[in-house]
Formats: structure tokens, sequence, C-alpha cells
């Protein structure tokens, strides 16, 4: 019913066929990636005022600085009028994990039943524990089924063009190709899957293990032990995984391994620079505060704890960085009590 009311079928040229939610860096480089291909891009942002200076300056300037906008791409602030307007639209929802249920909630209403919702934020929801496309289930009462976009991409590398290889994965291999080949542009190559719990706890563990690979590296540990982490970081990762239905190939592929590599390289990733300051010598308090770039892996950290917990399985690097982030155990005694640990096999 909701459909008939709204204005594409009513014979008006429809909104948008992409709408990205969030105007954050990662949101902003979506929308440029997506109107390089297609024409109809409409970019929700927080405020009236920002969707205005985008407009007016072609820049997100607060966001994704010295990346001009195409001509193409809007940015609006009423999201719920430009849902009813876009029958058939593609959204993606581009906000930090734990604001996901709470925009869900308000955009429910508004929801039009052939839109498809893809999922870009990487995290566990806290106190739940639920993964992305359950949370879309439950505020939509399952009248939607959320695809996943997860992997290896930086939100500068997106915005300039530069190639980028991400998985995309849905309820079925059938509708993971089609948005795939809805979704791709030049340079951007959403690999289908379905496999949605590999793709999402890969995403969100990254974030965590991002984390103690910066602590590594801001307390000058070096890069073999750097490389030692990545490795048991992964093997944890891997084992919670798999307890929760993932498949061992994702977890090697793009969303897996190809994510964990690049966040815990290079200060380019939140995660690692938030760790990294960490080991440095910042405050928590201070890299927590509301103005600073967000790290979804402190906020992971200890839903990551607590559902491995409940699967019996032991997870000493994300328990280490849970302990920091919830704790305040100190850095320098968070690695002496890893190194404490007593050997076992490989």
């Amino acid at each position: 019913q909701r459909q008939e009311g709204s204005a594409g079928v009513s014979g008006k040229k429809p909104e948008a066929s992409n709408i990205v939610i969030g105007a954050g860096a990662w949101g902003t480089a979506l929308a440029i990636m997506l109107a390089q291909a297609n024409p109809r891009v409409i970019l929700v942002a927080r405020s009236e005022e920002k969707s205005r200076t985008i407009n007016n300056s072609r820049e997100n300037t607060t966001s994704l600085p010295g990346i001009r906008l195409p001509e193409t791409l809007r940015a609006v602030h009423e999201a719920g009028s430009t849902l009813r307007a876009s029958p058939g639209a593609h959204l993606l929802l581009a906000v930090p994990t734990q604001e996901c249920r709470g925009l869900l909630r308000q955009l429910a209403a508004d929801l039009l039943a052939d839109q498809k919702i893809i999922m870009t934020a990487k995290g566990l929801e806290r106190g739940s524990r639920k993964l992305l496309h359950q949370i879309v289930e439950e505020e939509t009462q399952g009248q939607h089924s959320a695809a996943i976009l997860s992997g290896p991409s930086f939100a500068h590398d997106v915005a300039r063009g530069l190639p980028t290889a991400v998985t995309l994965a849905a309820a079925t291999m059938g509708e993971a190709e089609s948005l795939a080949n809805a979704l791709q542009s030049k340079n951007f190559r959403p690999y289908a899957s379905d496999d949605r719990v590999g793709v999402q706890l890969g995403g969100a563990l990254k974030n965590v293990l991002a984390i103690a690979a910066g602590i590594v590296e801001g307390l000058g540990l070096g890069e073999s032990a750097k490389a030692a982490l990545i490795s048991r970081g992964f093997a944890e990762l891997s084992r919670l995984s798999i307890s929760q239905g993932a498949r061992p190939e994702t977890l090697t592929g793009l969303s897996g391994l190809g994510d964990l590599v690049l966040t815990c390289s290079t200060a380019e990733s939140r995660n690692f620079l938030f760790g990294q300051r960490l080991g440095r010598g910042t405050k928590l308090a201070d890299l927590l505060a509301d103005r600073q770039p967000l790290a979804e892996g402190a906020r992971t950290a200890s839903a990551a704890l607590a559902l491995g917990r409940e699967a019996g399985i032991e997870l000493p690097i994300t328990a280490t960085v849970a302990a920091i982030i919830e704790d305040g155990l100190p850095v320098s005694h968070a690695v002496a009590a890893l190194l404490a640990r007593p050997l076992t096999r490989e």
C-alpha cells in the first residue's frame, strides 16, 4: 500500500536508484563510487546544514576533504521522504553498528517492499551480540533481508577510484550476484557470497585485532611481534566465526584475512590508529571522546568476548583488548599478560 502512494508509482521519476544513508567518510566514498556509474544517487546526511554544505561546495569537507563529489550526486537530510519516493532503490546504510538499530527503527515505516538493504558497518551490537542482518530482520519484522558489504577497503581509496575488491553477501547466492552486478563499477569489484555470518564476523573481529596490532606498533615491539599477533589473531577470528556457522573459505577470503591484513598494517585504519595511540600513551578517555574518529573495534571487543564465552572458545587477544577498553587495564600490563601465557601447540 505504501508503494502505491509513492512518487515512483504515480508516474514521476523515482527519486534515486541508490541511496546511501550516512555521510561520513565511508558513506560519502560509496556514494561517489556509485555515482560514477549511475546518475541517480542520493547521500543522506544527519543535518540540513551538512547536506546544504555538501551540495554547495561539492565536497564533504568534514569527513572526506579534498575529494570532489560528482555533479550528479545530491545530498539530502530527509531520509523518510526520499525512501518513499524511491521504489526499487538500493539502500546502503553506512552508519556505525551501534546506531543501526535505532536508525532502522526510525526508517521502518518508510521502507518500500521492493527496496534492497545493504549494511556496510563492521561490528557486533553490544548487549545483544546480534549481527547486522539479524537486526534488520528484527526491526523490519521480517519484511526485509539485508545484504552485507565488507572487505579490505579504505574510504579515500574508493573515493579516488583506486582498485578495490570486497565481498557482498546475501541470503542466497542469486541475490548476492544480482546486487554485486548492480553495485559494481570500473574499479570497485564486489564478489558474491551467501555466507553472511562469516563475512560479518570477519569484518567485526578484525577491527578488534587491528586495535591490538596498533598497540604493538605504538609500543615499538617490532614487525615480528606484529606478524605473530596477526597470525594468532586470525586463529581466534577463525575459531569463533566457525563456531557460529561461518565457512572457512570465507574467512581466508577478502572479508576475513584480506581485511585483517589491511587494517593491521597502517594508521589509515581507524582501529589500528586507536591502538597505536594507546600504545604511545594517549589516555583511553581521550580516544573515546565524541569528536574522535570512531574505532568500531572498541565497541565490539566485549561483545565478541561474550560470544566466545558462550561458545566455549578461548580468545586471549580479544579478551586483552576488551580488558583495556572496558576495565582500564594498562597497556603494558596487557602485553605482559599475553607474553606470560603458557606455550601451546601451533
